[in-house]
């Protein structure tokens, strides 16, 4: 899914940022910059755009405005150096709030709560359930440093915990990312990926030895933790895959 973005703002500086950032998300597409809401309100009302960072204090027209006179519009994420107008912004149920100087994971995260709220509505419209979307996608992007990294669902064996890290253990690689694990989870296809341990998710079809208190998986071995034995136990079980 990709999502069409443009930003709105009076300072040429904020608009290159923006669309720096843009450039560096696989599933964003920068398709305009504009320094005024004006300027930017034909665009909007023929739905050129699926995202739109918007900042506020502009002549003319103020981002508020803006928002106030359109009323079908896309998904807004306001951008600016004042903090005042955040009460007015979420009233004016806009996705997110990004104060400036604008970090990139600050950034980031925005966008992808953006890309979760328009994903479920897609899949709500499409008569799609979870489950038969998730089947026909095989990667997921994660943040690692300055970077997303691609990661192929089947090359993973395991997720490990890192104190405020995740390491994700692949055939080829090995990759950190500032996650957590509830987070991970809700991109990874729950039909084969478990929590098996605080520390650990395992891939079950790479699975190659299990005993009472370890699973062996490429040749290392991961913990099963006391509180997660049973719902282990009872999944593999109702795939077939022991008795």
């Amino acid at each position: 899914m990709i999502i069409r973005c443009i930003a709105i703002d009076d300072e040429p500086l904020a608009l290159d940022k923006i669309e720096g950032y843009v450039k560096q998300v696989p599933y964003l597409e920068f398709v305009g910059r504009f320094s005024s809401a004006l300027s930017a309100l034909p665009f909007i009302k023929e739905k050129k755009a699926d995202l739109i960072f918007l900042d506020i204090q502009m002549d003319g027209l103020s981002g508020i405005q803006l928002l106030e006179s359109v009323t079908d519009r896309p998904k807004v994420i306001l951008t600016t150096a004042f903090d005042q107008y955040a009460l007015k912004g979420y009233e004016l149920d806009i996705a997110d709030y990004l104060l400036k100087p604008i970090s990139f994971n600050r950034f980031l995260k925005a966008v992808e709560k953006v890309y979760s709220q328009i994903d479920i509505i897609k899949k709500s419209t499409s008569g799609k359930s979870q489950d038969q979307e998730t089947t026909t996608q095989s990667f997921v992007f994660v943040k690692s440093g300055s970077h997303l990294e691609k990661i192929e669902f089947n090359d993973i064996y395991y997720i490990e915990g890192m104190k405020d890290y995740l390491r994700i253990h692949t055939s080829s690689k090995k990759v950190m990312t500032l996650m957590s694990f509830s987070e991970i989870e809700k991109m990874l296809p729950s039909d084969n990926f478990i929590r098996v341990h605080k520390s650990y998710i395992i891939a079950i079809n790479k699975i190659e030895t299990i005993d009472r208190a370890h699973i062996k998986i490429s040749g290392i071995q991961v913990p099963v933790g006391d509180s997660y034995r049973r719902a282990f136990k009872e999944i593999l079980e109702q795939k077939g895959l022991m008795k």
